[in-house]
């Protein structure tokens, strides 16, 4: 699988215009979501071929909203990689067990990003 859009989540506006920057940098179409609304809004309209996940967001929280889209049928093999501040081997762990593919702590190194995202397609 060749991935090519990819959907960032994330609270932070800050956070959202970094990774669409670095992300756009290595020619991948970007699409981005404020929170667990947003997010399924955006799925519904367009299937990306990847989704890169915070976790600590108000409302529904990226755990929850990874075991969600994980779970259902039509989004299931869209791979998900966790992009938080929780840098805990418990929280990488429950990460995992909610359905994401990979995980990565903040402050993003772009190589490595870009490593997990190869290694996915």
């Amino acid at each position: 699988m060749s991935i090519q859009k990819v959907l960032v989540v994330d609270d932070s506006k800050t956070e959202l215009l970094h990774l669409t920057d670095m992300l756009q940098r290595h020619g991948l179409a970007v699409r981005t979501a404020e929170n667990a609304e947003d997010a399924l809004r955006r799925l519904s309209e367009e299937k990306p071929d990847l989704i890169l996940m915070d976790v600590v967001m108000p409302g529904q929280n990226g755990f929850q909203l990874t075991r969600a889209i994980s779970r259902d049928p039509q989004f299931a093999d869209v791979p998900i990689i966790l992009c938080t501040s929780k840098n805990q081997e418990t929280d990488r762990v429950w990460g995992m067990r909610q359905g994401a593919r990979d995980y990565i702590t903040k402050p993003v190194d772009s190589g490595e990003l870009m490593d997990k995202i190869r290694a996915l397609a």
